[in-house]
This record gives C-alpha cells, sequence and structure tokens, in this order.
C-alpha cells in the first residue's frame, strides 16, 4: 500500500481543515492513523482507526476537536479538525499497519507502522 495525504494549509486560531489520506493498492492494511510533528518535538499519534471495524482512537489533546473518518470506496482517511488551536501547528503524517496489535496504546507508537505518506503542513495562526 501507498499512502499519499493532502489538505494542509494555513488558518487562524478557531478555524477548521480536513486532511485526507488515500491509500492505493489491492488491499487497505487493518489500521491508519494519523501522526503530527512539530519542529523540534517527537513525532506524535493523533487519531488512528480500524479499517475494517471503523474502531477509532483519539490523543488525549485533540478529542472533542478531531474527527477521523474513513471512506471505503475512495480508500481514504481523513481528519477533520475543528476549533484548531496555535499548538496543533505541525506537519502531519497518515501511516498504516497491518499490525494485529488490539491495544490503541501500542497503536500510538510510531514504530508499529510500517507504511508512511509524504507530510503536509499545517499552521495556525493566533
Amino acid at each position: 500500500v501507498q499512502l499519499q495525504a493532502s489538505g494542509g494549509g494555513l488558518v487562524q486560531a478557531g478555524g477548521s481543515l480536513r486532511l485526507s489520506c488515500a491509500a492505493s493498492g489491492r488491499e487497505v492494511s487493518r489500521v491508519i492513523a494519523w501522526f503530527r510533528q512539530a519542529p523540534g518535538k517527537e513525532r506524535e499519534f493523533v487519531a488512528g482507526i480500524r479499517w475494517a471495524s471503523e474502531n477509532f482512537n483519539y490523543a488525549d489533546s485533540v478529542k472533542g476537536r478531531f474527527t477521523i473518518f474513513r471512506d471505503r470506496d475512495k480508500k481514504t482517511v481523513d481528519l477533520q479538525m475543528n476549533s484548531l488551536k496555535p499548538e496543533d501547528t505541525a506537519v502531519y503524517y497518515c501511516a498504516a499497519t497491518s499490525s494485529l496489535q488490539w491495544s490503541w496504546t501500542a497503536l500510538s507508537s510510531r514504530y508499529e507502522y510500517d507504511v508512511w505518506g509524504q507530510g503536509t503542513l499545517v499552521t495556525v495562526s493566533s
């Protein structure tokens, strides 16, 4: 599978953006997630979704503001980001894994993912 991320941009605090991750290939991986990396910081988990069941999980920092969902026909996983804050500024990456790991604690680790899309920059101005 290959991943193509899109949708980043510049937005004012309180605004919204929608990122999209398009998967290509015969089969879509079991889990697709969004991570982000701010300058000088580690790459961190934002949200993830299991392709088959649509079971999902969010980082505490984005709960209630971000929504992850998948479109089976388009093979996309979108991240709707509302009420954006300057601290959401980062390069956002989508990633995929075929791991059988059940725990979202484990699936929040970047090391569980073996396919990465290119990053898309999100800048939130204050």
